[in-house]
């Protein structure tokens, strides 16, 4: 893939992940809390995944943390311990908060509370924003 189509791939990327931050951030002041946590790990994936883009690298799997340890310049983001804290918080809330039977006896809506979706939006958007910040000295 060239070059320009690389950025644009990437850029498309982190473009609908600020997106799905928004949508977290619109879900959360709702009061929908498991959903909100599940758009923040969304958004997230999506930012990570852009850097691979960026790579010409085709990302597979939806774990954050993976993607952030196997990104082939992982040693340049700055800083990696930062990076893998934020993107382990977020992998907890891919599958309960979108399942009734994701969680023992009880569904998403009846754990995940506003606590829970305000840690998950943080995290997506110190991510987000160092995806970002990444595409824009490398492009």
């Amino acid at each position: 893939m060239s070059q320009s189509k690389n950025q644009w791939q990437a850029e498309r990327w982190l473009n609908t992940a600020s997106e799905d931050l928004q949508a977290a951030q619109a879900l959360h002041k709702a009061g929908f809390h498991a959903q909100a946590c599940f758009y923040a790990q969304q958004s997230a994936e999506k930012a990570i995944k852009a850097l691979w883009y960026l790579e010409d690298i085709d990302p597979w799997g939806h774990a954050i943390q993976r993607l952030v340890m196997e990104f082939p310049r992982f040693q340049e983001l700055p800083p990696q311990t930062e990076w893998i804290q934020h993107a382990a918080a977020l992998d907890k809330f891919y599958i309960p908060t979108r399942y009734p039977n994701g969680l023992p006896d009880l569904t998403p809506s009846q754990v995940y509370q506003v606590d829970d979706a305000r840690h998950a939006l943080s995290a997506a958007e110190t991510l987000i924003s160092a995806c970002w910040q990444w595409y824009r000295s490398h492009i």
